[in-house]
Formats: C-alpha cells, sequence, structure tokens
C-alpha cells in the first residue's frame, strides 16, 4: 500500500467489495449507462456509501475493467501463435466480439465511451500493441489488404460495440453476420482502392473525446 494511503476498515473494505460486485452484475447485464443507485442497492449499502467508495461512474470502471480487458490480451496472444496470419487476424477479431457481445459493459468499455477512465483506456492501450501486430502479420502474408489500419480496426469496433448493443436481445447472433460480412471485405484479394484515408491519432483522439 502507498505511503500515508490508510487501509480501510473492516466494514468499509466488505462494503467496497460488495460494490464492486454489484457493479460488475449490473453493468454486465445493463451497460455502463446504468443506474448507480441500483448497484447500491444491490450491494445492500446506501448511496451515500456507494458515492464515499466510487465519487464518480469512471472510478468504477477504472476498478472493474482493466482486469476484463485483459481477456482480450489473452485472445490476442492466442492469434499470435495461429500459424496462418489470416486465422489468427479472424480469429481473434470473432472472440473479440463474442466478448463484448457477452457483457454489455465490457462492449461500452472497449467502444470507449467513457475516455475519462483513465485506466481502462490505459489498458485498451496497452492491448492495441499486440492487434497491430496482428494486423502486420496478416497484411504480410498477403491475405489482409494492405491498407487497413489499427485506426480501422477502432473504428470496426466502434461500429461492432453498436450492433450489438442495440441487437443483442433480440437477436443474439446478428453481428456475427455483420462480421462476416466485414471480413470477406478485407482479403486482400477482394480489396479496391479506398479513396479516404484512414483516421489518425488526433482523429481518434477527438472522436473518443466527443
Amino acid at each position: 500500500m502507498a505511503a500515508g494511503i490508510k487501509p480501510l476498515r473492516a466494514d468499509a473494505a466488505r462494503n467496497r467489495d460488495k460494490l464492486i460486485a454489484a457493479a460488475a452484475d449490473v453493468f454486465g447485464e445493463r451497460g455502463l449507462d446504468a443506474p448507480l443507485e441500483e448497484i447500491a442497492r444491490r450491494a445492500g449499502v446506501s448511496i451515500g456509501t456507494l458515492y464515499n467508495h466510487f465519487p464518480t461512474r469512471e472510478a468504477f470502471l477504472d476498478a472493474i475493467f482493466p482486469e476484463r480487458i485483459a481477456a482480450v490480451d489473452r485472445i490476442a496472444e492466442t492469434a499470435l501463435t495461429d500459424p496462418d496470419p489470416w486465422n489468427g487476424f479472424v480469429r481473434f477479431v470473432e472472440e473479440l466480439f463474442a466478448l463484448q457481445a457477452e457483457d454489455r459493459g465490457l462492449n461500452d468499455a472497449l467502444g470507449q465511451r467513457f475516455p475519462l477512465a483513465t485506466e481502462v483506456n490505459d489498458a485498451c492501450g496497452r492491448g492495441f500493441l499486440q492487434v497491430e501486430r496482428i494486423i502486420e502479420r496478416a497484411r504480410e502474408s498477403g491475405q489482409l489488404r494492405r491498407d487497413f489500419e489499427p485506426a480501422d480496426l477502432v473504428t470496426l469496433i466502434w461500429a461492432m460495440a453498436q450492433v450489438i448493443r442495440e441487437s443483442v436481445d433480440t437477436a443474439p447472433h446478428a453481428w456475427r453476420r455483420c462480421l462476416a460480412f466485414y471480413v470477406d471485405g478485407l482479403r486482400a484479394d477482394a480489396a479496391r482502392p479506398v479513396a479516404v484515408p484512414a483516421l489518425t491519432e488526433e482523429q481518434l483522439a477527438e472522436v473518443r473525446r466527443r
């Protein structure tokens, strides 16, 4: 524990643990816009106790989602060991969106709807280094179109997050059909020149901020 930070009393520590467990369930079921009052109710504490431990929604997200985002790192590591770089790329995006479809909170977090959740965004940034390697392997193999950039995967994540958010209750696997069409369009032998460039890092940051 950092110097100068007092440990929580046992009852306070229990309340914090209950809040984190309840928040993980509520966000997973309802997404990151879920009412904080529902989290307090499930945890069996007052809303004042909730705010004492987590004064902002982003504080909850930073406590919960970096560990969940680590699952994406494991998917990426597996993709990088696939002897066929194209299969590794396809497997990565399929398993990534399967994770998002199972957890609405994770879907929102990976869609980066809360840019002030710094721990969440840092975790996303660390995982993105592996994603760049997955994309580069597939491009160098000649199977992924040469003009596909990591920034294009970011925009795909944003788009698929919305597809999942809107359809998962009615048609839980609709996103798979959408992704299949998209992936076929990424094959090098199906590629046609695209006049519009990929978003720059500055543009991506501005979109996230807005």
